[in-house]
């Protein structure tokens, strides 16, 4: 088996994180929106200036899986102003972990957030967090084996969609 290496990412690499969110997004997410939200979504979130502006926050952190030569996955991670909702000084927001399907059930999730939780400790927070649509077993199940309790709920909005994202976190030093 060809091993995974997780290296962080700089602005060189806004092109590979735009190619696999924009991929793994839609492998994820397409079959259960319509096809003109998921473009609007894509074009949006996946935009060479919102990619570009995340890169260069300095409280924004990117890790990309690589097989070889090739980006099978990454990770986003923020901290302090660039947390998404909770914004606290003591914790560590995933708002990304996307592996490719071809690589599923090949531990790159895993390894992923195993840099999470190494970035949270040598930042010293105390908890990590993230939101995860109700429907997406797979992450949910994942994050429970992982440790993650659920404490709330928000609405994320795709196209006229209004979904449930589950907000699960983990405290680091129960």
């Amino acid at each position: 088996m060809i091993p995974i290496i997780i290296n962080k990412a700089t602005a060189e690499d806004l092109d590979v994180i735009q190619s696999v969110g924009r991929q793994t997004f839609s492998e994820t997410f397409s079959d259960s929106n319509s096809e003109e939200a998921m473009k609007k979504y894509l074009e949006e979130s996946f935009s060479t200036e919102k990619i570009r502006a995340e890169l260069d926050h300095p409280d924004s952190y990117f890790f990309i899986a690589w097989e070889e030569d090739d980006p099978v996955g990454y990770l986003k991670l923020n901290s302090g102003s660039a947390q998404t909702e909770l914004r606290e000084d003591i914790s560590l927001e995933i708002e990304r972990i996307y592996v490719k399907k071809s690589h599923h059930g090949k531990k790159v999730g895993q390894l992923l957030y195993d840099k999470a939780l190494e970035t949270a400790q040598s930042l010293q927070k105390e908890y990590l967090w993230l939101g995860v649509w109700e429907e997406n077993l797979r992450a949910l199940n994942f994050y429970r084996k992982n440790g993650f309790e659920t404490f709330g709920t928000h609405t994320f909005r795709l196209g006229d969609d209004e979904q449930t994202d589950l907000m699960m976190k983990k405290m680091l030093n129960p």
